[in-house]
């Protein structure tokens, strides 16, 4: 099997060239980078310069920009020129095109790195070398961004909305990159699927070194809504990556201020720094029953209600019985101290596998947090990254902190979620917002929330504009989308339902279209 790093047991970084994002370099040996959004009007100068500098007191070492047309691209120039008056004027810009290569081309001549989106770039490859050439010239950086559910209709029909999809995708751009001779290429891959998320950017880095290719990467969960659920999906995501050495920036996109991206970022990032000082961990003697590209669950047999076919459980809703098989070992606890505790539980379940071995197995992880935040961030990497790979049974998460247990069971469920092993509650795939936004995204996500939020195993996007939804909602059973000033669509799916209705009626017409579907519990 073509793995997509060189060890399951030794931690190494993935070795990258160094992009140049102004003043800011990532990949090669710097340290992961850390990034942010704004979510004002582009053209706002003060809004926006006023806004980056909070991003960066808060930590944020680049900023991203929407870039919708030529007028916000050229306003970066007068964003930069007001940063500078402010002390400011070293921070780097990231202008974020879609649909329309003029404004990539009139970006370059700005930004300090343009970002844009090969499924709606189009296949005009010759634009694409046209801006190459302005980057170099210029010393621009780029970020190629595939977004699940935004591929090209070309790349659909060959490949349906998957992650081989978004690989594909990538690479047709990352070769003409090679063709040229330009290096300062950063790539992301990103979904609000978890999965689907860890499963394309394995995939790429696995291409990218079959054909000799070393691009950083640029982690992010998109849409992960806000609060807990947004950190835990975040870490979730991100954190199962960095695990393995995979990752030089990333951006944790909450719908909340931009700044209270910064902090969780920080926490992920330093989490993994130290990784590579971890003890060794015997080698793997048969790894081939293990799925890094697709979901498959270990199989195992069930003890109670744990294992076989079963939800995986939290620690709190075992019975005396099933305590009970744990001490006769006929459900096992797997518990690490490793400081490389992933690689440590994987290669332990992988033992196991290659024994025979079918026994349930609980994941134990222990901490000593005394804010709800790091712990979320650090058990969500930790345990969510076997989850994702099929393993376990159920989680227990301890910790000796001021943590109260209803929050530490309420993570536990909140990673399983993530993780697409258990649906306990309703998901939101909430955009963080940008200036593209329609409207108040923070508040309508919390007016939903408290309308749907008992109902169990749905899934709800709300989208700030037309560009974040309907593709990039795509697992998503229904979609609340900015359609202008005042107007909101419905989607059931992809399905537009009711369009441009008056944003005062939306939220109880999405309640009667969830009810219309027989889709509605009471409370």
């Amino acid at each position: 099997m073509n793995l997509f790093c060189p060890s399951l047991t030794q931690y190494t970084r993935r070795p990258t060239v160094e992009v140049r994002v102004g003043a800011v370099r990532l990949g090669g040996d710097n340290p992961i980078r850390l990034q942010s959004m704004t979510n004002t009007d582009t053209n706002d100068t003060g809004a926006s310069a006023a806004q980056v500098v909070r991003i960066v007191r808060a930590g944020g070492e680049i900023v991203r920009l929407t870039t919708q047309g030529r007028r916000e691209a050229q306003n970066l120039a007068e964003i930069k020129q007001a940063l500078a008056g402010q002390g400011f004027g070293s921070v780097p810009l990231v202008a974020d095109v879609h649909f329309n290569p003029a404004v990539a081309l009139e970006a370059a001549a700005t930004a300090d790195k343009v970002r844009i989106n090969p499924g709606n770039w189009g296949d005009d490859m010759d634009r694409f070398r046209e801006l190459l050439a302005r980057c170099r010239r210029r010393g621009v950086a780029l970020r190629i961004g595939v977004n699940h559910g935004s591929l090209s209709p070309r790349m659909m029909e060959r490949y349906g909305d998957t992650p081989e999809g978004m690989v594909a995708s990538a690479m047709e751009f990352l070769r003409v990159c090679r063709e040229e001779k330009f290096d300062q290429v950063v790539l992301s891959m990103k979904s609000s699927n978890v999965r689907v998320m860890v499963y394309a950017y394995r995939m790429l880095v696995a291409a990218m070194d079959a054909e000799g290719m070393r691009y950083p990467l640029h982690l992010g969960v998109t849409e992960a809504g806000d609060a807990g659920d947004g950190r835990i999906k975040s870490a979730v995501g991100i954190g199962t990556l960095l695990a393995d050495g995979i990752g030089d920036t990333i951006r944790v996109s909450l719908t909340e201020a931009p700044e209270r991206e910064i902090a969780v970022a920080r926490k992920l990032a330093s989490y993994f720094s130290l990784r590579n000082q971890h003890a060794p961990i015997d080698p793997v003697p048969d790894a081939s029953v293990y799925s890094p590209y697709a979901y498959r669950r270990r199989p195992s047999v069930a003890v109670g209600r744990v294992g076989g076919d079963h939800v995986p459980l939290i620690a709190s809703e075992l019975t005396a019985d099933e305590h009970a098989a744990i001490a006769e070992g006929r459900i096992v606890v797997l518990d690490t101290a490793s400081r490389n505790g992933v690689a440590d539980q994987r290669a332990q379940l992988l033992r196991m596998a290659a024994a025979g071995d079918t026994r349930p197995v609980i994941l134990r992880r222990r901490y000593k947090e005394t804010d709800l935040e790091t712990l979320q961030v650090k058990a969500a990497a930790d345990l969510g990254a076997l989850l994702v790979d099929g393993f376990g049974d159920g989680i227990w998460i301890d910790n000796e902190g001021p943590v109260a247990q209803a929050d530490i069971d309420a993570l536990a469920l909140g990673i399983l979620q993530a993780a697409r092993v258990r649906m306990s509650k309703t998901e939101y795939i909430a955009c963080p917002g940008c200036g593209r936004t329609l409207y108040d995204l923070q508040s309508t996500l919390r007016k939903i929330r408290a309308y749907t939020g008992h109902l169990k195993g749905l899934k709800i996007g709300v989208m700030g504009c037309i560009v974040n939804g309907p593709g990039e909602m795509a697992d998503a059973d229904y979609g609340y989308v900015g359609a202008g000033p005042g107007r909101i669509t419905l989607y059931r799916g992809r399905e537009v339902v009711e369009r441009n209705i008056p944003e005062a009626e939306a939220l109880d017409r999405l309640v009667a279209l969830i009810r219309r579907d027989g889709r509605w519990q009471e409370r």
